[in-house]
């Protein structure tokens, strides 16, 4: 404290801590004592190793805050000091609030420190014990000197110890909350009410932090959060609106963390001067240089846009928490608009602008957090899927997800089925699926299975999802991954146009890739111990799999295969005539089908496709019978001539493809430990996980 609070410093030397964390008193009026003790800087924790660092220095202070705080009250005093300090922030000008900014961040930081150590280590009930605390001589007074010292003056009040137990049984009645939830408004103002500048840059992603380690109460009990005094305090919080408004402003306008804190340079000096104070505003206004087009994305946005980060991962907390009761924060995400909408429009919780917020988002999809975000908006706000399905660059939010799809050995299980979910509600317009065929693409460079000089987005759209369902065959085996794959491909199957030649070779080889699974395992279920049978690499025979589980192996693989059949049969049946290629592959790879003709759970639908494949070939047949051999260009030029001649009333009615996404009963199950999964390891504040208790313990960690 007075200094600079590097790795190497030994914090238990400290006299201003000795005191904190010491068995005397120091009152919130003792000005001396505060302005040294707060004046101090810090380079903030930025990796688990370094909190790891911190907390193992801070462990034996802690310890000792522990022991007496419940007797001298001085956590309390820390918690009126910064109130004062918050409360005259907000009627200050920026450069009379610099030092007041400096030393709320400072102060702010310790009790963060405290809390996290005191939720990590403890119960919530010790933690409202230690806000409420009251010195024993002091428990009856409002901290005003007795003796006439004025205030200013160094004053250590010595505790009677005797009196330890009358205080024990004081402290106990007065738990209940009162003045946690003067400390959480105080957060609330700084976070809504201070605007982000260059110097209180640091001091609203303090307040973000310190909201998320409150609520990490959560990850360290196993009582239900129904309980939870903190839970149900910030839950009942009168300003959700704005707040949420604020921590999805600050995602939106994605502010650089400045270079400085509060003005610090190299040489530690503090900036008062007026001139100074405004260039940095000035300076910390201007376009920043896209730092996000670093390899590691995560990594770039947490360590250059903190505030943005966290404030994320705190919407992303506040939402899931509660989902399925009345929760003030989903209600006003979900009840957010366009501050460019008319005023007429339905009454809004609050106004943003859906224009910024949706380029942040396509700028940083590939982040796990704001995939999860993206589905929140798009599946409960109406007027946010709204504006983006009206987009004409729809090609920036939809390649992201597909290079996340496309990198799946790179991604958690959660990541892919939240970008696959993604993908399914925006298939469930057929707006969008008509606009992502028109859309045409050039040198995707990071699709490396073929060279594609151009393809529509819709097509590489197609090749994505079928490359998953493959990785998903022969890496995760997961049934609702290959649900929701083909749920996209199916509600896109009506709108199919202009497929690129690779595009409808895949979607056949699907199904023969398929049907190739489906004969080796129903031969090794006929002839479970035929020595000369080929094995299924894909099956894991001899590892504990039973002719139950190949069975219903085998019915999962017919219903993807039924799946796939009406794919191609929905495009058939409404966009023939634009799909020639796929007519060419259907022709070209016309046996696939043979084995299935007699099989009764897909000769209706493979009829159709044999009259579609009958129908042309008979065309093509007539043809090379006046010209000889034909090339590609000369079949294609035959499909075309023919498509515009078919009638597709020929082929027998089956009821579109229209799936829609449902969310399961309980989401929070799913939901609440993947976002603290997400908080643990793409926050700037790090946990300690040995003692992780409430969300399953293999998952956060």
């Amino acid at each position: 404290m007075g200094m600079n609070v590097s790795r190497q410093v030994d914090l238990t030397e400290n006299e201003y801590l000795q005191r904190f964390v010491g068995k005397t008193h120091v009152p919130a009026y003792d000005d001396d004592f505060w302005n040294n003790f707060l004046q101090y800087h810090i380079n903030l924790p930025t990796n688990s190793e370094e909190q790891l660092s911190l907390d193992s220095r801070l462990e034996t202070l802690c310890q000792s805050f522990i022991s007496h705080n419940l007797h001298t009250g001085n956590f309390g005093s820390l918690i009126n000091v910064f109130l004062l300090k918050v409360s005259e922030l907000l009627t200050l000008s920026d450069t009379e609030s610099n030092v007041h900014i400096w030393h709320a961040f400072n102060a702010l930081f310790i009790i963060r420190c405290l809390v996290k150590y005191m939720i990590e280590t403890g119960s919530e009930y010790q933690l409202l014990q230690h806000f409420e605390a009251l010195p024993v001589q002091a428990a009856d007074s409002d901290e005003t000197p007795s003796d006439g010292t004025a205030a200013g003056t160094s004053t250590a009040i010595p505790i009677d110890m005797r009196a330890v137990e009358e205080t024990k049984a004081a402290v106990a009645k007065l738990v209940d909350g009162s003045k946690f939830e003067t400390f959480l408004e105080a957060l609330v103002n700084i976070i809504v009410v201070i605007p982000v500048k260059e110097f209180t840059y640091h001091l609203h992603l303090e307040a973000v932090n310190c909201m998320i380690i409150l609520l990490s109460v959560s990850l360290f009990s196993q009582q239900t959060m129904e309980k939870s005094t903190i839970y149900r305090t910030i839950y009942r919080c009168q300003h959700a609106n704005t707040l949420m408004s604020a921590l999805l402003h600050f995602l939106s306008r994605m502010s650089q963390a400045p270079q400085t804190m509060f003005g610090f340079g190299t040489g530690g000096s503090f900036v008062f001067d007026i001139a100074e104070s405004l260039w940095s505003i000035l300076t910390f206004a201007r376009k920043q240089p896209d730092i996000l087009t670093a390899h590691d994305l995560p990594t770039a946005f947490r360590e250059h846009y903190p505030l943005a980060n966290q404030s994320l991962l705190l919407i992303l907390i506040l939402t899931n928490h509660h989902a399925t009761k009345d929760n003030p924060y989903r209600i006003s995400l979900f009840g957010c608009s366009d501050s460019q909408d008319s005023p007429k429009e339905d009454p809004a919780t609050f106004k943003i602008d859906f224009s910024s917020l949706y380029n942040t988002l396509c700028r940083i999809v590939t982040i796990d957090q704001a995939t999860l975000l993206l589905y929140l908006l798009l599946y409960r706000n109406q007027r946010f899927q709204k504006y983006v399905m009206a987009q004409q660059n729809l090609q920036q939010l939809v390649i992201p997800i597909l290079q996340t799809l496309y990198n799946a050995p790179d991604s958690t299980s959660h990541h892919i089925y939240m970008s696959l979910i993604v993908l399914l509600i925006l298939s469930e317009d057929d707006n969008f699926n008509k606009s992502v065929h028109q859309i045409m693409l050039k040198n995707i460079t990071w699709y490396t299975e073929r060279s594609i000089s151009e393809i529509s987005l819709g097509g590489l759209l197609i090749l994505v999802v079928i490359r998953t369902i493959q990785y998903n065959m022969l890496k995760m085996r997961d049934k609702y991954l290959h649900t929701n794959c083909l749920a996209a491909l199916a509600n896109m199957s009506g709108q199919f146009q202009s497929l690129h030649p690779y595009v409808a070779q895949r979607l056949v080889s699907l199904f023969e890739t398929l049907a190739k699974k489906h004969a080796r395992l129903d031969q090794q279920l006929k002839q479970p111990n035929d020595p000369n049978g080929e094995p299924d690499i894909s099956i894991p025979i001899g590892c504990g799999l039973t002719s139950e589980d190949m069975l219903q192996d085998l019915s999962v693989l017919e219903e993807v295969l039924r799946m796939v059949l009406e794919i191609l049969n929905s495009c058939l049946s409404h966009q023939l005539v634009y799909c020639p290629n796929l007519v060419y592959t259907l022709l070209y790879k016309r046996n696939v089908f043979e084995a299935f003709r007699s099989h009764s759970a897909f000769q209706d639908i493979i009829q159709n496709i044999d009259m579609v494949v009958g129908f042309f070939s008979s065309r093509l047949q007539r043809v090379q019978e006046q010209r000889g051999e034909l090339g590609v260009s000369e079949v294609l030029e035959v499909i075309s001539k023919g498509a515009s001649q078919w009638s597709s009333d020929r082929l027998r009615k089956f009821p579109d493809l229209k799936f829609k996404y449902v969310e399961e009963d309980a989401p929070e199950e799913f939901f609440i430990p993947y976002v603290w999964t997400l908080v643990c390891k793409a926050g700037c504040v790090h946990f300690s996980s040995e003692t992780i208790k409430g969300v399953s313990a293999e998952i956060v960690c």
